[in-house]
């Protein structure tokens, strides 16, 4: 039998429970997928709690990981087995040993990613594309603000815009993370329990505002957030650590400079594969050239998820963590 981290309710971080559990077979378009690594992601605490619900309970979460192709059932030829893959998004069920994945939804990695590497960067650098490709076409000269800079997908956004040639300004919520966002190329990191971040970046765009808004933290920033942009600037709310958004009449946008807002999801950026291997590829690539440097901060066997969530919501994490099988 494999484990697997199994939710029997939606709740705090102690419902997250090690369990025995048999994945199966693979059948049609599906692979049976040893995982050597387990992405953790805020959407997975979304998830646990209910507020992005799970199809139906018992259910196991996680929606990234990497690992060696096992198995194959009938009709797959996008993977073989023995290759080394990596996948987010749907289906959950990434905090396991071993699982049944759909063959399309995996992406072959190159030499020079390692599979730890590869569960720690494959949502949040996808993310990070869709952020800065997709929503906003960051393009030099460009100012931006991201929140939660210190957090998995802010370094990744700090690297890829510096290297777009974007002024990267970032809020973050100790001097220790603001150091570290500045060692990953947010030009003016924000303490924003100790500064107002919209005077800030007031002054520090000349009153003129940022082109993009990046915000996932939701509920404590959006309003502020919209006093960021420049007239017919783009808010990006992608997540909401701090709560829910309350109802918006669209009026403000209008009342704030015409505002555009966009709420996406990786998994409609990437819901066709070639749209999913186009948003690995250039992720891929400037890992490759060095401009995005992924490096796992935190570690802890996937027996120890409730743990990882709790440190996670406390906000005692910075970029990326990842989850061990076996351990």
């Amino acid at each position: 039998m494999a484990k697997a981290i199994i939710m029997h309710e939606i709740g705090g971080p102690e419902v997250l429970q090690l369990a025995d559990y048999d994945p199966g077979r693979p059948g049609i378009g599906e692979v049976l997928l040893r995982q050597e690594a387990v992405g953790l992601n805020f959407i997975d605490v979304y998830h646990r709690t209910g507020l992005y619900p799970l199809p139906s309970l018992p259910a196991t979460p996680g929606l990234e990981g990497a690992g060696i192709v096992e198995a194959v059932g009938e009709g797959v030829t996008e993977v073989a087995v023995g290759d080394r893959v990596a996948y987010a998004g749907l289906p959950p069920g990434a905090y396991s040993e071993i699982r049944i994945m759909p063959a399309d939804r995996l992406v072959k990695l190159p030499e020079f990613i390692s599979t730890r590497d590869a569960a720690s960067m494959m949502l949040q650098g996808m993310t990070a594309r869709y952020l800065l490709k997709g929503c906003y076409g960051v393009k030099s000269g460009d100012k931006i603000l991201i929140h939660a800079a210190a957090g998995g997908v802010g370094l990744i956004v700090c690297q890829w815009a510096k290297h777009l040639g974007a002024t990267v300004i970032g809020t973050v919520g100790s001097p220790q993370k603001a150091e570290l966002a500045r060692d990953n190329g947010c030009d003016h990191p924000i303490l924003y329990q100790d500064e107002d971040f919209v005077a800030r970046v007031k002054e520090i765009t000349r009153a003129r505002g940022v082109d993009v808004v990046y915000d996932s933290v939701g509920q404590s920033t959006f309003m502020q957030s919209l006093d960021c942009l420049r007239p017919m600037g783009m808010m990006v709310s992608f997540g909401q650590s701090s709560g829910s958004i309350p109802p918006l009449d669209t009026g403000v946008l209008a009342a704030k400079g015409s505002l555009f807002l966009t709420r996406p999801s990786l998994m409609a950026y990437t819901a066709k594969r070639e749209d999913l291997l186009a948003h690995a590829h250039d992720l891929f690539e400037v890992v490759e050239k060095g401009a995005v440097k992924i490096e796992v901060r935190q570690t802890y066997p996937l027996a120890e998820a409730a743990q990882a969530h709790s440190d996670l919501e406390g906000r005692k994490t910075t970029g990326s963590t990842i989850l061990i099988p076996g351990q």
